[in-house]
């Protein structure tokens, strides 16, 4: 017999993920771009923690949303999928035009214990885009599918209602439109779907109450966070230079250290306490909440 695969670890998490869109306030989901950032941001008390293509490509001296970082962030997930949080992937364009073999990636995902994924139709063929999704869908159920659509951050904008009809049609579980900081044309998207409205914020835009306000059910924080750290690292060593002393918070060695995996010794055979695979973990309701 077919287990339900609402039923399993990963289902019951993906479950818990989708009701996290739906539920009071809207879901804000910080992007992680390696281990000790997820893992820090997870201990702020967030629930979910997403990764940022950007952060992930220029850690590795790759170019961002080129289909260049497919191994790194399939890694990455590997890494973030048994800790204890829900983890949901920036996966660019799933890092082919064949729907097939998009399918196959986001299906390693799954399995390393992702239980979400961003997809960007980059202003390419909506049908295209519309292709992957459902071969995503049909190759990881679980996986709850955010669409995004770049009408906005790469154009004027044009079509998007009928993209995301599109997407939505093809299975998304939610769709994204980054570049979109104009509230009325935000709430006039929230009461046009049927599924929850992610925005990216942006400092110069909306405050995450008034994007509460109009109905936005996820607000992603994309490359911010990833930017502001170099900022800061930047400010830090030119404070240092000029002869003065950095202000800001400075995690400590040891804090910073007791972010890391638990590690076996090689050559000590011992297990490794609390590490389980992505696909043991799947997302046990308990350890997120």
């Amino acid at each position: 017999m077919t287990a339900d695969p609402q039923q399993t670890p990963s289902g019951r998490a993906a479950t818990v993920f989708a009701g996290l869109h739906r539920a009071g306030e809207p879901l804000l989901l910080p992007n992680a771009w390696d281990h000790a950032s997820a893992r820090a941001l997870a201990g702020q008390g967030f629930r979910a923690v997403g990764t940022t293509s950007l952060g992930v490509a220029a850690a590795a001296g790759l170019p961002d949303g080129v289909a260049a970082t497919r191994e790194e962030t399939l890694r990455l997930a590997m890494v973030l999928g048994s800790d204890p949080f829900l983890l949901s992937v920036d996966a660019e364009g799933g890092f082919s035009d064949d729907p097939d073999e998009v399918a196959e990636f986001t299906r390693e995902l799954y399995a390393a214990g992702a239980i979400g994924i961003n997809l960007e139709d980059g202003l390419g063929p909506a049908a295209r885009h519309a292709a992957k999704i459902a071969a995503v869908k049909r190759a990881a159920p679980g996986l709850f599918v955010n669409a995004r659509t770049d009408t906005h951050w790469l154009g004027d904008g044009d079509g998007t209602l009928a993209r995301l009809d599109v997407y939505r049609q093809a299975g998304a579980d939610g769709v994204f439109v980054p570049g979109l900081t104009d509230l009325r044309g935000i709430e006039a998207l929230v009461r046009h779907l049927d599924v929850p409205l992610n925005v990216l914020y942006s400092p110069g835009g909306p405050t995450v109450p008034r994007l509460a306000d109009v109905g936005v059910r996820r607000i992603s924080l994309g490359s911010l966070l990833y930017r502001r750290a170099l900022g800061a690292a930047l400010e830090a060593v030119a404070d240092l230079r000029a002869g003065r002393t950095p202000t800001g918070p400075t995690p400590s060695y040891e804090e910073v250290a007791g972010l890391a995996a638990p590690y076996d010794v090689p050559g000590r055979g011992q297990p490794v306490p609390g590490r389980t695979t992505g696909a043991a973990r799947g997302g046990v309701p308990g350890q997120h909440i």
